[in-house]
């Protein structure tokens, strides 16, 4: 999907009628790791489209993955090892290849390829940072209402921990570095309340505008 999405903005690149002087992308949930995959691959590729790429701005993006999707995997082996419930395990094995992608938050295809995406794994994804002379900016939900809320803390916005959702990692060398003032969390919201509420909208337009 990342390379997709790197050959569709070569082309509407190509086709824009006047030159491009700036563009930015806003991505949500996991449009943020198609984004960032489309980065890497227009990178490898020599695309022009990355030259005029100034912001890109990430909405509940799980960069380290989402626990939602781990919590899924580890029901469905637990599944699989109960007598008489093994059956209700294929039923988990519905979830899409995009879905699966979620559980370490995997960009590349050589994450994946050659690996039962079912099986049980440790994060073994190749480290991409996020692209050169782009400012990059992280908005992250929480259901708490407070910094000091556990709940919040844990849970985030019910799919991404916030930690996730700015990049942050334990290890140095996984953690994306966007800029303090570039992170904002927003807090009493849900995964999709990022798309409608105007407080979430105005930070976007400040920081675009800025």
């Amino acid at each position: 999907n990342g390379r997709a999405l790197a050959d569709l903005l070569e082309a509407l690149c190509s086709a824009w009628p006047v030159p491009i002087e700036e563009l930015a992308i806003v991505a949500h949930s996991m449009g943020g790791l198609v984004a960032r995959s489309a980065c890497h691959h227009g990178r490898l590729a020599g695309q022009s489209w990355l030259a005029p790429l100034r912001r890109l701005l990430f909405l509940g993006t799980p960069h380290h993955g989402a626990p939602l999707e781990r919590g899924g995997h580890g029901l469905e082996a637990l599944i699989g090892a109960t007598p008489y419930a093994s059956a209700l395990a294929h039923l988990g094995r519905l979830r899409s290849a995009g879905i699966t992608d979620l559980r370490h938050g995997h960009l590349l295809d050589e994450d994946w390829r050659g690996r039962d995406r079912f099986a049980r794994d440790e994060d073994r994804r190749r480290h991409v940072p996020l692209p050169i002379d782009v400012a990059c900016y992280a908005i992250a939900a929480t259901t708490g209402t407070r910094k000091s809320d556990i709940a919040g803390r844990f849970l985030g916005d019910g799919l991404v921990r916030v930690s996730s959702a700015l990049g942050k990692h334990r290890d140095p060398k996984r953690a994306l570095g966007i800029e303090p003032t570039r992170q904002w969390v927003a807090y009493g919201m849900h995964h999709m309340d990022l798309l409608s509420r105007p407080e979430v909208y105005e930070r976007m337009k400040s920081w675009l505008a800025g």
